[in-house]
């Protein structure tokens, strides 16, 4: 990982003054993190700079804002039952330390040096909402009704984020994880430009092969191909394909591409990853029920949002590692069937 987020991102800095050795190793982060040939092209840094600018600024207020804006929960049983956004996320006080336990970034935190101990973990816990329509019971009235059109809400792939007992380190080791995550976006622009450019030009080849045993087979004494092939059509198919590549420009122009959409991703930050509010009316069972309804309890998160359609809700926990179940070790668990 970058050593230089570590100083960037180091608790006092402020949005918009940063060292320029930083942001020139910040630079050579996104270049070496999307596609290093970028630095053949005349003048990449400086076209970078302002976005990659921008890009820690964003980071920065976005990760503070929510370190400001969102309480930790200490993970307990008294806090499941009174904060409804652990019992919205999890089933049971149980499951919630069983998951939790199992989560593989704690586990490796506690196993290694600086982990050891029976302090407290700080952890920003994400899970994803899913939403699923089901035909279930419910109250009409004065009368219970079945195949009442419902929708539960439950909260899936749940995972721990930067777990570490030092609460400044761990928002430092989130911003670093922001920045990497916009450098992500771009690169999966750019994989896709190239798999279209690879698509296409595989398409043409493949026509382009077509077309010339057809025309050869048309000046030669072989039999004609008993299936009838439309010749206008298939060089139309082709000449479309080759429009296309033609659209994406040649292939030095590669590279320009590639920078361009660095450029975008890093100067656009506050449309490629964010932070809003998310207020659900869930009864006890997690199903949605109308604001006014009797059952219903408003339950209120932030949720990460991303340009790929991505969401998850966010809180920041404080887990005692004690108060995980204690780990099974499945060898010695087998060793009477071995």
């Amino acid at each position: 990982m970058l050593k230089l987020l570590y100083s960037i991102f180091g608790g006092g800095e402020h949005s918009g003054r940063y060292p320029e050795s930083l942001v020139d190793l910040a630079i050579d982060r996104a270049v070496e993190g999307t596609d290093p040939r970028v630095r053949a092209l005349p003048g990449y840094a400086r076209k970078l700079r302002d976005p990659i600018v921008r890009a820690i600024d964003h980071i920065v207020d976005l990760v503070d804002s929510l370190h400001e804006s969102l309480a930790p929960v200490a993970v307990g049983a008294a806090s499941f039952s009174a904060d409804p956004r652990l019992s919205a996320i999890f089933a049971s006080t149980e499951s919630m330390l069983d998951i939790l336990g199992r989560d593989q970034a704690l586990r490796d935190f506690l196993d290694e040096g600086a982990g050891r101990g029976l302090r407290p973990v700080n952890a920003l816990l994400l899970a994803d909402p899913m939403e699923r329509n089901i035909l279930g019971l419910d109250l009409v009235g004065d009368q219970v009704r079945r195949d009442v059109a419902q929708v539960t809400v439950s909260f899936v792939a749940h995972r721990l984020l930067e777990p570490n007992d030092n609460n400044e380190e761990n928002r430092r080791l989130l911003k670093r994880r922001a920045f990497d995550f916009l450098l992500t976006l771009a690169l999966e622009r750019i994989t896709e430009l190239k798999r279209e450019r690879a698509d296409l030009t595989r398409q043409r080849d493949l026509l382009r092969r077509k077309l010339e045993n057809l025309e050869r087979g048309g000046w030669s004494f072989k039999p004609a191909a008993p299936v009838h092939i439309d010749l206008a059509k298939l060089t139309a198919e082709l000449d479309d394909i080759t429009a296309q590549l033609d659209a994406l420009g040649p292939e030095q122009s590669i590279l320009e591409e590639h920078l361009a959409i660095l450029i975008e991703v890093m100067g656009n930050p506050g449309q490629q990853v964010w932070a809003e509010p998310l207020s659900l009316y869930l009864d006890a069972m997690n199903i949605q029920r109308a604001p006014d309804n009797a059952a219903a309890r408003r339950i209120d998160f932030m949720q990460l949002r991303s340009s790929r359609q991505q969401r998850a809700v966010m809180l920041p926990l404080i887990i005692d590692p004690t108060h995980l179940p204690a780990r099974v070790d499945f060898v010695d668990a087998m060793g009477p069937y071995l």
